[in-house]
């Protein structure tokens, strides 16, 4: 079986790598292709993830190309994760939102709106791409974010052999897990939302709802991504959030704190990865590999200590460090991987996924993408059918999804009136006029990438 990455030049190749190579032979993938349209990127962060590979499973065929009609031939799965324009055109999006007084985070903010811009066009030629060189049967699962308006995007425009994987929910539960020191596997989790923008209404140990001990329990806002919300609103509330609704839960905070900081999330990311790749650059990977780790480990280890810690004013503060050998705690390749193997044992089983409600969410339209626990089966991927929800988390996924739904169409059509509506209906802008200045703003931003609006 062959699997492809698109963008595996990207910063996070090793983990993907890792993930893929440690589950290789259970899943009779013998052919990874990594695919980048940066040479030096694909070089050096494809070139380690192949290093770790060969470490972990000498007898998968590893490939590296920026030939993506190559990459893509006879695939029986894609994973996409790619940033069109750079980590450069991700500071400009959000700073273009922020000088407006608006949250420019990149998937949840305003900002995701002009990241998608660049995003859909890009896969959807891969897309077409793969209908043309790929298995009949290909499977395309997409972590380009916004995973949820692109997943939506994508499914829109006909291709509904894609689906939108995010690791947020399952690391959640990783963490619960850790801090519970029993085996992931024990703990699951029924969710229902959009892409950052989920909540779980039952946490279960070994078949027990354990959700409210947990959101009762003071190590969970020190241990996990609870640190970011209020105790006392989840415990009213029994839900467990995505981490990423902390910017609707305490909007103003966040844009505070980042108009504060001396650097966005985007920047900070783009400061790292430069100062990372500067640093690897003369380096032979193959040869230098632990020297290169070393190197990688020091810049991502800052990279993951600062996360949302401009945004909430809190730190991971942990020492971090990648050790290809040890057991893989997933990602979102493990997503991927999970879908994989339950089609390949014929059986059903239970995932998070991003797909089409069909039903799932009443309040949703049935093509909505949504994100859910669902049941997969080689024949289909069926969310679970909830009716315990709570009410103000129901009437936010509505509205967001209302965006999403006008913005997947407004970016497909490149109609601008239409992203002025979309974007005025977001509840971070919430304003016809400056959904006008974020419109034309965004589409001046994005000639290059995508011209043509009108």
């Amino acid at each position: 079986m062959k699997l492809t990455v698109i963008g595996g030049g990207g910063v996070r190749s090793m983990f993907l790598a890792k993930s893929i190579a440690q589950r290789a032979r259970e899943l009779d993938i013998d052919k990874l292709v990594f695919m980048d349209n940066d040479p030096e990127k694909l070089r050096v962060f494809g070139g380690m993830a192949e290093k770790v590979s060969k470490l972990l499973d000498p007898r998968l065929k590893f490939i590296c190309t920026t030939d993506a009609a190559d990459a893509l031939m006879g695939a029986d799965y894609i994973i996409t994760t790619i940033r069109v324009g750079g980590d450069d055109m991700r500071v400009k999006d959000e700073r273009i939102a922020l000088g407006m007084g608006v949250l420019g985070q990149e998937t949840t903010g305003a900002a995701g709106f002009s990241f998608a811009m660049r995003s859909i066009p890009a896969l959807i030629n891969y897309c077409e791409q793969a209908r043309k060189y790929s298995s009949p049967n290909v499977k395309i699962f997409n972590f380009t974010n916004p995973a949820g308006l692109v997943s939506q995007a994508l499914r829109d425009a006909g291709y509904d052999f894609t689906y939108g994987i995010c690791d947020a929910p399952s690391g959640m539960l990783h963490a619960f897990a850790d801090m519970l020191h029993v085996e992931p596997n024990r703990v699951k989790g029924e969710i229902y939302g959009l892409n950052h923008l989920s909540f779980f209404n039952q946490i279960t140990l070994d078949g027990k709802n354990i959700l409210p001990q947990l959101v009762e329990s003071d190590a969970a806002y020190k241990q996990t991504d609870l640190r970011y919300f209020s105790k006392e609103q989840l415990c009213r509330k029994q839900f467990v959030p995505n981490e990423y609704l902390y910017y609707f839960f305490s909007s103003e905070k966040a844009l505070s704190n980042i108009l504060n900081a001396k650097e966005t999330r985007g920047e900070q990311i783009a400061r790292i990865n430069k100062e990372m790749l500067a640093a690897l650059r003369n380096k032979n990977v193959d040869k230098e590999f632990d020297e290169c780790l070393k190197i990688f480990e020091h810049y991502y280890g800052m990279r993951e200590n600062s996360y949302m810690a401009s945004e909430t004013g809190i730190s991971r503060g942990t020492e971090w460090h990648f050790n290809p050998f040890a057991k893989d705690a997933g990602g979102y390749a493990g997503v991927a991987l999970n879908y994989m193997e339950i089609i390949r044992s014929g059986r059903a089983g239970s995932m998070i996924l991003c797909t089409e409600n069909n039903g799932a969410i009443p309040a949703l339209k049935d093509g909505d993408i949504i994100e859910a626990t669902c049941d997969v089966t080689p024949e289909a991927c069926t969310p679970h059918r909830f009716t315990d929800f709570d009410d103000d988390a129901l009437e936010l996924i509505r509205r967001v999804k209302h965006y999403e739904r006008k913005a997947a169409k407004a970016i497909l059509q490149k109609d601008r009136a239409m992203a002025v509506d979309a974007l005025a209906l977001h509840p971070l802008v919430n304003s016809y006029s400056l959904a006008v200045q974020l419109t034309d703003a965004f589409i001046a931003h994005n000639a290059e990438f995508c011209p043509d609006w009108h």
